[in-house]
């Protein structure tokens, strides 16, 4: 099958871990390598966001990445792409006359809108993975939402022209239904995790004698790391690390790197809270194989990949009770569900479970067995190809309805 995979801001190629590089960046790249493993032809589309990117790059994987040009070569906040996506369509639309894919499956609302307006007056069936809704940014960040305002009429709008939406968790197929969108299109296709690289078996991270809480993701507000610093003055004897955002040389420039600092030094737990900036994919699993215990406490989490690598990994996970968490950890056996933004009940878990290393041990057991009966992102592939030849026996014609200029109002 010839797949076109489109992810606008998110290449598949970026440094994780820094603002608008993340779960999605790795969500594409892991989907497209184990596609290109079972013998599928699948180029993934990208904007380009660097003079110095060539058009094109074959990743070790095995699928292609093509950079788009669509706005000026270089980065931009993902939230100010919608006047571009315009552009973007239409040389998706000129790629894919000469070679046109049998699906595309859209990563992100933007891509979805580039893809529809592609596709228009063809019967090419287009797949759409949200990884996030506008609903739901809007309805924890409030007035701090800096997407385009016409954002969610338009998500509704791409998902009832999309052929089929695969949402990353039940929880979102919830949300989707809300907005009116018809479940029978719906289908589930979660995150996966690399078994070869997360496994409970190899080195750990050194550490001292502190119980050791780790906690992962981009320094951004809503990944709840300030819920997990306000809960450790309550649980002595542990230390927090943090590890995500830019390197380590560049956390003094961080604006929330620098306010989760303070909030450490305003509890008294500073000496016991650690930055450790960007860390690479190569020593993540050794970093969480340090830790009694990891950490996932955000505001909402449309999936969450962390949680997976960690139970990969053996470590037992907390998590927040939201969103993707919830399919994902099966709270009381391979981990436990906490209220979100409730630093108190996340303390007295913590306690008890740093406490009980038979249970955290139980608890990791539990997680690697999940994971790897589960997640494996050979098995998450079979998921989405049963999608896409869903997709195709619909034939349903893709952007019908979509406005030409749908893409063009000003943010």
């Amino acid at each position: 099958m010839k797949i076109s995979m489109v992810s606008e801001h998110a290449n598949p190629l970026a440094v994780l871990g820094e603002v608008d590089a993340g779960g999605q960046n790795l969500h594409v790249a892991e989907l497209s390598a184990a596609l290109c493993r079972q013998g599928h032809d699948v180029t993934v589309y990208t904007r380009r966001d660097d003079r110095a990117q060539p058009e094109q790059v074959r990743a070790p994987a095995g699928y292609r990445v093509v950079h788009v040009p669509a706005g000026p070569a270089e980065r931009l906040p993902k939230d100010e792409l919608l006047p571009h996506m315009t552009e973007f369509g239409r040389y998706l639309a000129k790629s894919w006359q000469r070679d046109t894919p049998d699906v595309v499956h859209a990563h992100f609302w933007m891509s979805g809108l580039a893809s529809l307006l592609a596709t228009r007056g063809t019967d090419v069936p287009v797949v759409q993975t949200f990884h996030a809704l506008g609903v739901v940014k809007k309805r924890y960040q409030g007035t701090a939402d800096t997407s385009p305002p016409e954002r969610v009429q338009l998500e509704r709008l791409i998902g009832k022209n999309a052929a089929r939406v695969a949402a990353t968790c039940s929880d979102e197929v919830f949300e989707l239904a809300r907005m009116g969108l018809p479940r029978a299109r719906m289908s589930v296709a979660p995150c996966g995790v690399d078994l070869e690289r997360f496994t409970p078996d190899g080195p750990a991270a050194p550490r001292g004698t502190l119980h050791r809480i780790v906690s992962v993701g981009r320094l951004v507000p809503r990944k709840g790391f300030a819920t997990a610093i306000a809960a450790l003055p309550a649980v002595p004897g542990a230390e927090l690390v943090i590890a995500g955002g830019p390197e380590q040389g560049r956390l003094a420039d961080d604006p929330e790197a620098n306010r989760l600092l303070e909030l450490a030094r305003r509890l008294g737990v500073a000496d016991r809270v650690r930055l450790l900036g960007q860390v690479t994919r190569d020593e993540m699993p050794s970093l969480l194989r340090s830790a009694d215990l990891v950490v996932c406490t955000p505001w909402y989490e449309p999936f969450g990949i962390v949680p997976l690598e960690a139970m990969a990994c053996g470590v037992p996970v907390v998590a927040a009770a939201v969103g993707g968490l919830i399919d994902t950890v099966v709270d009381g056996v391979t981990g436990e569900l906490v209220p979100p933004k409730r630093p108190e009940a996340l303390a007295a878990t913590l306690r008890r479970l740093l406490g009980d290393p038979a249970q955290r041990e139980a608890y990791g057991i539990a997680g690697c067995d999940r994971a790897r009966s589960r997640y494996s992102w050979d098995r998450i592939a079979v998921d989405v190809l049963r999608i896409y030849e869903k997709a195709l026996g619909d034939k349903v014609p893709a952007g019908a309805v979509v406005p030409a200029d749908a893409a063009a109002s000003p943010v």
